[in-house]
């Protein structure tokens, strides 16, 4: 069972509290763009195994979206951050690091 901290009301609860919302961090594509990128962003997502970013929105608690680093392997939850963060956070990149040493952020 993961176990998350909403960082907008810093209530932790058990994900049954929460709701996930898939990959975080995507770019979206407005008016003008063409079919394939309007496609990739509908319908490509990452799937890894080990480190990922991900969306989820505190469903029983305040309402609002935010960001989570977990392990996809181990459901180890590294942190969590507010949605309106654009990049991931230096002390969740560190957290990652700090356990799991050969880990590289993309690009």
């Amino acid at each position: 069972m993961l176990h998350l901290t909403c960082p907008n009301c810093g209530v932790t609860g058990e994900e049954t509290e929460f709701h996930p919302g898939g990959e975080a961090h995507l770019k979206r594509f407005g008016p003008g763009s063409s079919d394939e990128d309007f496609r990739d962003y509908l319908f490509q997502r990452e799937n890894p195994r080990g480190v990922h970013f991900e969306r989820w929105r505190h469903q029983f608690g305040c309402g609002k979206w935010f960001h989570a680093a977990r392990d996809t392997r181990t459901l180890e939850v590294f942190g969590t951050y507010t949605a309106q963060t654009s990049t991931v956070p230096d002390d969740i990149i560190a957290a990652v690091k700090a356990r799991r040493p050969d880990w590289e952020p993309e690009a």
